[in-house]
C-alpha cells in the first residue's frame, strides 16, 4: 500500500474535486492546490496551502511558472524505496508528495473551434500539468497518480485499506500516460500543420495535412479473432476526436462482436444516415444488399430485404429512426447477425432479446463534425489519410436529349446516395427508392452492369423503368447498352470519360436519360 500524506490538485475539469478533496481531508491528508482548484477548494471551506507557500517561490509570467520548482518535483519523484533520496528531498527542505490528481487544458477543444486564434491554441498547451503527470507515472511504484475524475471513488475507498495498492498505481499510471500521449498528439497534428506564422490575434492557416500524424487509440475491447481465426484482433477507438462517430456505440445485447461485425457494422451505419429519413439497409460483406427508404421502420426494412432476400440472410440490418416493435418482429422472421440503430424502443428490445444471439447496437446519428474525421488506411507499416467522400462538388446536369422525369430524378438522387457504400467498380440499380440490383468490387464496369442486372432478375424485380447510378465515368457505351436493354430508363454517373459523346450518343439512340454529376465516388 502507498500511504497518501500529501496531495497535490490542480485540474481544468473540476468536476468532483471538491468532494473528492473532501474526502482526502477528512482522513487527514494535506492539501496542496492551484490557481482556480484551490479557489474552488477554499470556497468549499477545505484546508489547502497554496503552492507558492509550498514551494516558497511565486507563480510567474501569469501562472505560467506554478508548479514548475525542485520541492514539487523532488516531492512527486523521490524514491520511497530509497532513503539516500529521501534524505536528499527533506534536507532541501521539501515533503513527499504522495497523490497528484491532474487533468490538462482543452487544446484539442480549443482547436477544434472555427475561427480560433493562433494565441489562444498556444495558451492550451499545458506545460507543468503534462510535467507533473509525467513525473507521478514515472514513479508509480510509490506515487498514485489521477486523470479522470471517474477514478476519485476508487481512490477514496483504498484509503480506508492504507491506500491504493501497487496494482490499483499501475492502472491509474496507464491511464495518465494514455491521456498525456493523447494530448501531445494532437499539438503535434496541430503545430506540424500550421502553413506558416501568423500573429497571435489570427486564426492560423492549417495545411490539409499534417508533416507528423500522431495518433492514441484506447483498447475497447479484445476480439476472438480478425477476419480468420487464426488473425488475433481487438478494437481501437482512437482518443481524443470531437465527433466520437462509430466508436459511441453501445451494445445492447447479443454474443460478442466480431472483426467482420465491426467492419459491416459501420458499413451499415454510415450508409443509412447518407439516406433521407425513413430508411433500412441490408450490409453483407461491407457492401449494402438492400436499402430502401419506407413509411415507418418495419416498411423500410420489408423494401430493403426484398431488394435482394438470398444476400440478406446473416446481414447487418441498419435503420436510421428508432426502432419499433413492428420493425423488430419483421427482424425476427429473418437470420440477421447485428441491428444498428440510433435509438431502441422498450418493446422492440423485448422482443429481439428473445434471440440470445442477435447483436443490438445503439449508435447515435454521425454528428456536423463527424465529417471533418479523415480516414486511415494501412499499407504495409504506412498509412494513406484522406478526407471523407462527402462534400463534393457536383453539378447535376442532364447530358443527354431526354431529362429525367420527376420520379426517375427521384429515384436517381436515392441511388446516387447508396453508390458511394459499394466497392468499386460499382453499379446499383433502384426503382421506387429501393435498391433492387448491386454490381459490387468488379474489374470491369461492364461486367458489374451484368451482375446488377442479374441480381435484380433473380430477386424477381422488374426492370422496366428502373434507374441505375455509376460510381464512374462509363469508359465505353457497352455498360449502358447493357443496363437500357434490361429496361433501364435513366442513369446517373459522372461523367468525364475521353468517350463521353459516344456513351452520350447511345443513351439518346436508347430513350435513357442521363445525368452528368463531375464527382467520382470510388470506394475500395
Amino acid at each position: 500500500m502507498a500511504k497518501i500524506r500529501t496531495a497535490l490538485l490542480s485540474v481544468y475539469d473540476k468536476t468532483g474535486v471538491v468532494q473528492f478533496a473532501s474526502a482526502l481531508a477528512e482522513r487527514g491528508v494535506r492539501l496542496v492546490s492551484t490557481g482556480g482548484t484551490a479557489r474552488a477548494l477554499r470556497r468549499a471551506g477545505l484546508p489547502v496551502t497554496p503552492v507558492e507557500e509550498f514551494t516558497g517561490a511565486a507563480e510567474m509570467l501569469g501562472g505560467r511558472v506554478k508548479t514548475l520548482h525542485p520541492r514539487v518535483f523532488g516531492g512527486v519523484l523521490a524514491r520511497r524505496d530509497s532513503d539516500e533520496q529521501m534524505q536528499e528531498l527533506e534536507a532541501a527542505g521539501g515533503a513527499p508528495i504522495d497523490l497528484v490528481a491532474v487533468n490538462l487544458y482543452p487544446f484539442r477543444e480549443t482547436v477544434a473551434r472555427p475561427g480560433h486564434t493562433l494565441g489562444e491554441a498556444l495558451e492550451q498547451i499545458d506545460i507543468g500539468g503534462v510535467s507533473l503527470l509525467r513525473a507521478a507515472y514515472k514513479n508509480f511504484p510509490g506515487v498514485t497518480v489521477v486523470v479522470d475524475p471517474g477514478d476519485y471513488d476508487r481512490v477514496v475507498a483504498a484509503l480506508a485499506g492504507g491506500g491504493p495498492d501497487g496494482r490499483m498505481r499501475l492502472q491509474l499510471a496507464r491511464k495518465a500516460v494514455a491521456h498525456t500521449a493523447a494530448y501531445e498528439a494532437a499539438i503535434a497534428d496541430y503545430l506540424t500543420a500550421l502553413a506558416e506564422p501568423v500573429g497571435l490575434e489570427e486564426p492560423p492557416a492549417l495545411a490539409a495535412q499534417p508533416e507528423t500524424l500522431a495518433l492514441t487509440a484506447t483498447l475497447r475491447q479484445p476480439l476472438r479473432y480478425g477476419e480468420n481465426p487464426h488473425q488475433p484482433a481487438a478494437y481501437y477507438a482512437v482518443d481524443g476526436l470531437a465527433e466520437p462517430g462509430f466508436t459511441a456505440a453501445e451494445q445492447l445485447h447479443g454474443r460478442e462482436m466480431s472483426f467482420n461485425n465491426f467492419l459491416d457494422a459501420e458499413a451499415a451505419w454510415r450508409l443509412v444516415h447518407a439516406l433521407p429519413r425513413t430508411a433500412a439497409v441490408v450490409v453483407k460483406h461491407a457492401n449494402p444488399c438492400g436499402a430502401a427508404l419506407g413509411g415507418d421502420a418495419r416498411e423500410a426494412y420489408v423494401r430493403a430485404r426484398a431488394g435482394d432476400p438470398t444476400s440478406a440472410f446473416g446481414g447487418i440490418v441498419g435503420v436510421n429512426v428508432a426502432l419499433d416493435v413492428a420493425a423488430a418482429e419483421e427482424i425476427l422472421s429473418t437470420f440477421i447477425e447485428v441491428v444498428v440503430a440510433p435509438e431502441f424502443e422498450e418493446a422492440a428490445l423485448a422482443a429481439l432479446r428473445a434471440k440470445p444471439n442477435v447483436r443490438l447496437l445503439r449508435v447515435p446519428a454521425p454528428g456536423a463534425a463527424f465529417a471533418r474525421v479523415p480516414e486511415l488506411r494501412w499499407v504495409g507499416g504506412g498509412l494513406l489519410r484522406q478526407a471523407q467522400d462527402v462534400g463534393a462538388r457536383e453539378q447535376w446536369r442532364v447530358a443527354g436529349r431526354r431529362p429525367p422525369s420527376e420520379r426517375e430524378e427521384r429515384d436517381l438522387r436515392f441511388v446516387w446516395a447508396v453508390v458511394p457504400a459499394v466497392k468499386s467498380n460499382a453499379i446499383v440499380i433502384g426503382r421506387e427508392q429501393q435498391l433492387i440490383g448491386v454490381g459490387a468490387g468488379q474489374m470491369s464496369r461492364v461486367d458489374a452492369c451484368r451482375i446488377a442486372v442479374d441480381k435484380a432478375r433473380r430477386a424477381g424485380h422488374e426492370l422496366g423503368g428502373a434507374v441505375a447510378a455509376s460510381d464512374a465515368f462509363f469508359p465505353f457505351p457497352d455498360g449502358l447498352e447493357v443496363l437500357a436493354e434490361a429496361g433501364v430508363t435513366a442513369v446517373v454517373q459522372p461523367g468525364g470519360s475521353r468517350r463521353d459523346a459516344e456513351v452520350v450518343a447511345a443513351a439518346d439512340r436508347l430513350g435513357v436519360a442521363l445525368v452528368h454529376t463531375g464527382a467520382r465516388h470510388f470506394r475500395h
